[in-house]
């Protein structure tokens, strides 16, 4: 497996299926959603969960752990006012209370890293529990 992209500052390196599945939600619109976590023991940013085209906001946040630390990207497609369609990609940086304090301190300090792999991300949430990320949160950070 080629490690194409490693993140600096935390030694943490980020495989190539993180940055393919991204760019196959990002284009081809095969994915609604991707989960991300962080292997400690490898030090790779790995896919965790890929949602299909058909799943929406409630299959993601499913598939968040309670007690566990995670990063994800959200494609949301809306239409405006002006009834033009349109797509945000959000990412969230997901940091659960019942977590273990060195995920925590491993997943915030490895988030930039991700975040340049990822290129063309609108908008960032960080949530602690399921009503910081709600979907009426999306859905105005979007307008």
């Amino acid at each position: 497996m080629a490690m194409a992209f490693k993140m600096a500052t935390t030694g943490m390196w980020v495989t190539d299926e993180c940055k393919n599945s991204f760019m196959e939600m990002k284009w081809k619109k095969v994915h609604r959603f991707i989960v991300f976590k962080i292997d400690e023991g490898s030090r790779l940013v790995t896919v965790d969960k890929v949602g299909g085209p058909g799943e929406g906001y409630d299959a993601l946040a499913a598939s968040l752990p309670k007690d566990d630390c995670r990063y994800a990207v959200f494609d949301f497609d809306f239409v405006t006012v002006d009834n033009c369609r349109k797509s945000k990609i959000f990412f969230i940086a997901w940091s659960p209370t019942e977590s273990r304090i060195r995920a925590k301190i491993l997943y915030a300090t490895s988030k930039d890293g991700l975040r340049r792999v990822l290129e063309g991300i609108h908008y960032e949430l960080q949530a602690t529990d399921p009503t910081e990320m709600g979907f009426d949160i999306i859905q105005d950070r979007a307008k």
